[in-house]
């Protein structure tokens, strides 16, 4: 002990110390300034961040309160040199839940919690914190609704990660009471924050890649995510109340403890956020699970025979799919009564702060927003006749085409038409209302009368929508008004020109006409919005030229 500190200091142990939630864990003991910190992980040596240099953990390495060990839990006297002197054991240390490698996870959840165990009574640690998952209790087929800790282990799991964590986890609880160390279970759910270096960075590598457009499953499930100082929290407030004894001590102990941000979420809607934090579009299009499975097995077979010529894990895996589309939700209340865990951060709060710590990760900045898109005003029509929002533009491009064989083609009268349309909706409404709620698989949402219902904000932004395009109209007038716009003058010239040919034909040969020139007008002003100008511009030059002539021409006459 000598080695790390003088006679008098508590000293804890946190293996995996340089892992994601480690991280914080550490500095969040330290900051306690009830600790010193020894950081046991697989590197020879610590290498710092530049925040972390300047930061808590910076000045703790140079003071001495903290230490860095190189060990390796799967060597017995790396994890007995780790642990010596040291009071309490945080046991964080796991490999990316991500590789589906039964025998790096077993050699580590399994074997190396073994050595753990046995360093810690060798050495009289007296409480021992293990960081398990939430999935020991999640065999990949059946969804978890508010899960208590009652709930048995799977008869199969979900992925090799699962099983040995279960397993790592069994160790831990039967090991409590040896030699008089006391241990417990930590379950946090889905981790995410900052410094992060699985969720967002392979959020953002498919947005860029321009796979996060797609929706595993219904999109409705609802899932816990915790925020990674809650998840640090979380574990020093199990070790707070066995460090306490007495009953509380005795109650805890040998006790597994679901940990949540106890504030459930749809998974998509969260993937969402962050997505759009970072300047992404959101995904939009579902596919179902029984659909992406198959191809799961085919990417996770061809991982399994390319992985050792260096092909990196695929995201796209059974376990993986199975978790992106089951509901899993978890139960704190335990946690709340036993060690008096209740979140420090929110998750409103905690996607700030995640989203702000991936600034580097950003979409790249778009273009200035050109003019047509404001003329256009609203959002939604801008892209739509800009073909921003390629789905938005060919659903509304089919509709209208629908229109035009319906309305115009047909020779239906208008009442006929409006009569015909309004039956086939009734016909289809009822049909889908006796839909079951599930069908292979998917699920159907039914559509409640409220759904047709135009609520107060829809109608606040439709009518904003209308003011903006107005605005915009009088801001062209504005501009006319002054005289001086010769090019603004000869673009309204010229649509009006084309708007009162158009009005001069059959409305079925305008509507032909008139909403394909609509898609490709815009479209094409808006990619060569300069040249364009250019030759409006131009063309301002040769009247006001002429003008200029003319004017000379009168005046010596």
């Amino acid at each position: 002990m000598a080695a790390f500190g003088s006679a008098g200091e508590r000293w804890c142990a946190v293996t995996g110390g340089r892992g994601f939630a480690a991280r914080h864990l550490v500095e969040m003991l330290l900051r306690s300034q009830e600790w010193c910190v020894r950081i046991a992980d697989l590197g020879p040596s610590i290498n710092l961040e530049p925040h972390e240099e300047t930061g808590v953990l910076g000045d703790a390495l140079k003071s001495g309160r903290a230490a860095y060990v190189s060990a390796d839990l799967r060597l017995k006297p790396q994890v007995f040199k780790a642990f010596d002197g040291v009071e309490a054991v945080f046991h964080m240390a796991a490999p990316d839940s991500s590789i589906n490698n039964f025998q790096l996870h077993f050699s580590v959840n399994v074997e190396g919690t073994k050595n753990v165990i046995d360093a810690c009574i060798e050495c009289k640690v007296k409480r021992l914190i293990y960081t398990s998952s939430p999935s020991v209790v999640f065999d990949g087929i059946h969804g978890i609704c508010n899960g208590k800790e009652s709930m048995p282990y799977p008869v199969k799991f979900n992925d090799s990660y699962s099983e040995t964590k279960a397993a790592g986890e069994k160790l831990i609880i039967s090991a409590n009471g040896k030699n008089g160390l006391l241990t417990c279970c930590i379950r946090p759910s889905s981790i995410f924050g900052p410094g992060d270096r699985l969720l967002v960075p392979s959020l953002v590598a498919a947005a860029r890649a321009g796979k996060s457009k797609f929706i595993i499953g219904d999109g409705n499930n609802l899932y816990d995510f915790t925020y990674v100082e809650n998840v640090a929290y979380a574990h020093i407030c199990a070790e707070r109340t066995l460090a306490a004894g007495g009953a509380a001590a005795a109650t805890v102990a040998g006790q597994a403890y679901f940990i949540t941000n106890v504030e459930p979420i749809k998974f998509w809607e969260f993937m969402s956020l962050i997505l759009e934090g970072l300047g992404y579009e959101r995904p939009r299009i579902k596919i179902a699970a029984s659909v992406m499975m198959p191809v799961a097995h085919v990417v996770e077979l061809t991982y399994k025979l390319f992985s050792r010529y260096g092909m990196s894990v695929p995201q796209l895996t059974p376990s993986r799919v199975r978790l992106l589309s089951c509901e899993r939700t978890f139960s704190c209340s335990k946690a709340k009564e036993h060690i008096a865990y209740e979140p420090i951060v929110s998750l409103k709060d905690g996607l700030k702060k995640t989203i702000d710590s991936y600034q580097h990760l950003r979409a790249k900045q778009q273009k200035r927003t050109s003019k047509v898109y404001t003329y256009l005003g609203n959002e939604n029509v801008a892209n739509t006749l800009l073909w921003k929002d390629k789905k938005q533009t060919l659903t509304t491009v089919l509709f209208l085409v629908a229109i035009y064989y319906y309305f115009f083609a047909s020779g239906y009268t208008l009442i006929t038409a409006i009569a015909k349309l309004l039956s086939m909706l009734a016909l289809f409404l009822f049909v889908h209302g006796l839909l079951p709620t599930k069908i292979l698989a998917y699920k159907i949402e039914k559509m409640p009368p409220s759904y047709f219902q135009l609520s107060e904000e829809k109608a606040h932004q439709f009518v904003s929508s209308i003011s903006s395009s107005w605005n915009s109209l009088v801001g062209i007038l504005r501009s006319l008004c002054k005289g001086r716009d010769w090019s603004l003058f000869l673009k309204v010239f010229i649509i009006l020109l084309l708007v009162s040919f158009l009005g001069a034909m059959p409305m079925q040969s305008s509507y032909k006409i008139g909403f394909p020139a609509l898609f490709i007008g815009f479209y094409m002003y808006e990619k060569w919005e300069e040249e364009i100008d250019g030759a409006f511009d131009k063309a301002r030059l040769e009247i006001l030229k002429l003008k200029s002539n003319a004017k000379k021409k009168f005046v010596r006459h």
